[in-house]
């Protein structure tokens, strides 16, 4: 298992600022970051690449679409503004030594038509990634699509439409992840749900049911853990929670509240919690 930890924390772009809290996050004994790519700056990321490996941190990353690249639009034109995102994405992706890009990279986050997705929507979503596969596969990186729950988004909220989704796209640098936070509200059956995604699972994300530190909340953590053990997971297991620093990232999560002590805290005894379920199904 490798483990890591989302960087929205604590920012939503690599900045100088950020260094000091990547060298901690080493300290602390993760294996890597996962770092925001909304900024998409080639050069930026490919010196953040050489800094990472440096101090000896592996890295994922996370981006997010949105109404103005919306993969599932009717336009044309923003379908297009969506692959050409998505390329631009997958570039900084290569510069900085990514080979996971999670998120939810199917559609706009936040964009709601006030009904559900229609075969018109999976049909342009399904075009859209495919034209983004290659590549994605010649930048030696694979897509974990990242469903939402029902409040973020309307397109992919279940294991069931995210699995449909990625074998329609029918790529193998198409998958998906799974999503501790998005699950405990959509799933009906947590072990149905990991043995559904497990063949197409690269990354799954560990956040409790508030975005607090995981185990203080009522996510189902010994059914998750036995059900990712089962299904023989040993992937990116990656924290991730929300604070209060940012003011887009806390208009995205619905975050009014300080929902832990500190990052610091959040970070260790996240990182322990994890390490503490993985080893005693060994």
């Amino acid at each position: 298992m490798k483990y890591g930890l989302n960087l929205l924390l604590w920012t939503d772009r690599m900045h100088e600022g950020m260094v000091p809290v990547v060298e901690k996050v080493k300290a602390f004994g993760y294996d890597g970051i996962e770092m925001p790519i909304f900024e998409l700056n080639e050069s930026l990321h490919k010196q953040w690449g050489e800094r990472l490996d440096a101090i000896g941190l592996e890295r994922t990353a996370v981006t997010v679409r949105g109404a103005g690249d919306n993969p599932i639009s009717p336009s044309a034109t923003v379908r297009a503004a969506a692959v050409d995102a998505m390329r631009r994405t997958l570039d900084c992706c290569q510069a900085a030594g990514v080979k996971i890009l999670c998120g939810p990279t199917h559609s706009a986050i936040g964009e709601f038509t006030g009904k559900g997705p229609t075969e018109d929507e999976f049909k342009w979503g399904v075009d859209t990634m495919r034209q983004v596969a290659e590549h994605a596969a010649q930048a030696g990186v694979t897509i974990a699509t990242e469903y939402l729950n029902r409040f973020e988004n309307y397109f992919l909220t279940s294991v069931e439409q995210t699995v449909r989704f990625v074998q329609a796209v029918d790529h193998p640098a198409v998958r998906m992840m799974y999503d501790t936070f998005h699950a405990n509200i959509e799933e009906k059956n947590l072990t149905a749900a990991i043995h559904a995604a497990a063949p197409w699972t690269v990354l799954v994300h560990i956040s409790e049911n508030d975005r607090s530190i995981p185990g203080t909340g009522h996510v189902q953590w010994d059914e998750t853990f036995d059900a990712l053990h089962a299904a023989r997971y040993d992937g990116w297991m990656v924290v991730e929670a929300f604070g209060l620093a940012l003011p887009n990232i806390v208009a995205a999560t619905k975050i009014w509240r300080k929902m832990f002590p500190s990052e610091d805290q959040l970070a260790t005894d996240s990182l322990a919690f994890m390490k503490q379920h993985v080893a005693k199904r060994r």
